[in-house]
This record gives C-alpha cells, sequence and structure tokens, in this order.
C-alpha cells in the first residue's frame, strides 16, 4: 500500500550516440508538452518491474530507440506532489529504432552534450548529463 512517504518510483536514461560528424557524442533530450520541459527519458516503475527494465522500457517508449544499459548513473531524489519520487538513472547508448511524437513526448532532440545541458530544464538533469558524459568520455 502506497502511504504519503512512499516514494514514487522510476527509472530513465541519459541516451547517448556517436556524433554524427564523427567527433564526439549527441545526447538525445525529450520534450514533454504536459510539463513543457526538456528532461531525459525516464518514467514510473510498474509492478515487479526492475529499475533496468524500467529504464530501457521508458527509453524505448518516449525515443522509440532501443539501447544497451552502460554505467549507472546517480539515483536523483525530488519531490512531487508533496510525495517523494527516487529515479535510478543509467547512461545507455542508443541503438536502433526511430521516434514517434506521442502526447507525452512530441519531440526529441540530438544535441552534442553542452548545447544539451543548455537546453534542459531542471538542473539535476544538468548533473546527470555531467555524470554521463564523464562516464562515456572520460
Amino acid at each position: 500500500m502506497n502511504t504519503p512517504d512512499t516514494p514514487i518510483l522510476a527509472a530513465g536514461c541519459v541516451l547517448w550516440r556517436p556524433a554524427l560528424s564523427g567527433h564526439g557524442i549527441e545526447v538525445a533530450i525529450v520534450h514533454r508538452p504536459k510539463y513543457d520541459d526538456w528532461s531525459h527519458p525516464k518514467g514510473k516503475r510498474k509492478r515487479g518491474e526492475s529499475a533496468e527494465a524500467c529504464a530501457l522500457r521508458e527509453v524505448q517508449e518516449e525515443t522509440g530507440r532501443r539501447s544497451a544499459l552502460g554505467p549507472r548513473l546517480p539515483t536523483v531524489h525530488y519531490t512531487v506532489d508533496g510525495r517523494p519520487k527516487e529515479v535510478a538513472y543509467w547512461s545507455a547508448r542508443a541503438l536502433d529504432g526511430a521516434f514517434t511524437p506521442s502526447r507525452e513526448v512530441d519531440r526529441l532532440l540530438w544535441l552534442p552534450p553542452a548545447a544539451a545541458r543548455t537546453r534542459l530544464t531542471q538542473p539535476r538533469d544538468r548533473e546527470l548529463l555531467d555524470a554521463a558524459v564523464t562516464t562515456t568520455t572520460g
């Protein structure tokens, strides 16, 4: 049973691919019209679903891309409507697939990390991006 103190469990990824230019990487960020924000793909875990399975599912649902999980990134904690939320993150390499806009996510951008960093809405997402770039390139 969920109480006001029970955290909402979610998972997501900082999704990346080698840059089309052949230099560095590009990071996927998604626009959610409900919140009018830019963030990393993520979502709530289903009952009995592991954090890893949730992260892979959410990336595919929101970006249309299958992905391969890489290093674990810091877990993010914040409050939503007075309830704690806990989001597990991984760095993930994009594989095959294609984006289709939906009501939940209407735009997807592939940007170099510096450009993605300025576009991300939440400071916590910028910190995750920095951690992912360090594990991916560093």
